[in-house]
């Protein structure tokens, strides 16, 4: 196995906005009839990404709207993992700990969803290779509306702090191959930024796609293993501090072609205060 360690150029994906000016959107499933999918375009750039493995301190979340963890210990077995029911009672346990103890100000956790990849052409979600971050603003306050079921409860909690962060570790062992790349929120500007939105049967929701600026700069993390974890800020009512981070999976060059697929999980939290 070559090392895959230090900095790695490789192609990322980011999106064209519609000719026409419209707002992007994507169906997430079968579009009513003549509309199409997706309205937009998407178009691979070279990007040059930057190795923090023994600089992990130098990053963290009010930053970098990104910050990683080491030496974290789970009692949730490989199997287990393939369970939905499991991971909710068993995992997001876990997650919430995690988060209160490692997130400054947090006191209180929601979490609302997961999603478990796998690097295999039969796997129902696969690491995406497209530049984007998980919500709007607009999003994160209907995310809030949804997940507190009191109203008054949610009224109130909404005029206070309120943060969206995905918790995101591997599931078998040190990442070999479609690694995650993220692009410190430090050198992202407003303008890079653009919602889209997502399409359901029943509701519409809001994400965000990335522009492609030179000036941003792309990090990974090499060689992330079961016992590390990257906490990736989607969205920060706080004034003054990193709001959120791109972030995409990407094609590792130095992969061999019998790389191990990468797996992996991210949990999707309310982090209040």
């Amino acid at each position: 196995m070559p090392s895959l360690r230090g900095p790695v150029s490789t192609q990322i994906t980011f999106i064209n906005l519609p000719e026409d000016g419209s707002t992007p959107f994507a169906y997430v499933e079968t579009p009513p009839a003549g509309q199409p999918q997706e309205n937009y375009t998407s178009t691979t750039h070279d990007v040059h990404l930057k190795d923090i493995r023994d600089h992990e301190s130098e990053y963290n979340l009010d930053q970098d709207a990104f910050q990683v963890l080491q030496n974290i210990r789970s009692t949730m077995s490989y199997e287990g993992f393939d369970s939905d029911e499991t991971v909710k009672s068993t995992y997001y346990a876990e997650v919430e700990e995690l988060i209160l103890k490692n997130v400054p100000g947090a006191h209180k956790v929601v979490i609302f969803d997961h999603t478990v990849r796998k690097h295999n052409p039969n796997a129902h979600r696969q690491p995406v290779n497209f530049a984007h971050v998980d919500q709007t603003p607009w999003a994160a306050e209907q995310r809030v509306r949804t997940s507190i079921k009191d109203p008054q409860e949610a009224e109130k909690l909404l005029k206070s702090r309120y943060r969206i962060i995905n918790v995101w570790r591997p599931l078998n062992g040190k990442v070999e191959s479609m690694p995650l790349g993220f692009a410190t929120a430090a050198t992202v500007a407003p303008e890079d930024l653009t919602p889209i939105q997502r399409r359901y049967p029943n509701y519409t929701g809001e994400t965000m796609g990335v522009k492609f600026n030179p000036n941003q700069q792309w990090l990974y993390w090499s060689g992330i293993d079961d016992d590390e974890r990257i906490l990736i800020k989607c969205s920060d009512t706080q004034e003054g501090v990193a709001h959120h981070v791109p972030h995409s999976a990407f094609a590792d060059p130095r992969s061999p072609p019998d790389a191990k697929p990468r797996e992996s999980i991210e949990v999707r939290a309310i982090v209040f205060g």
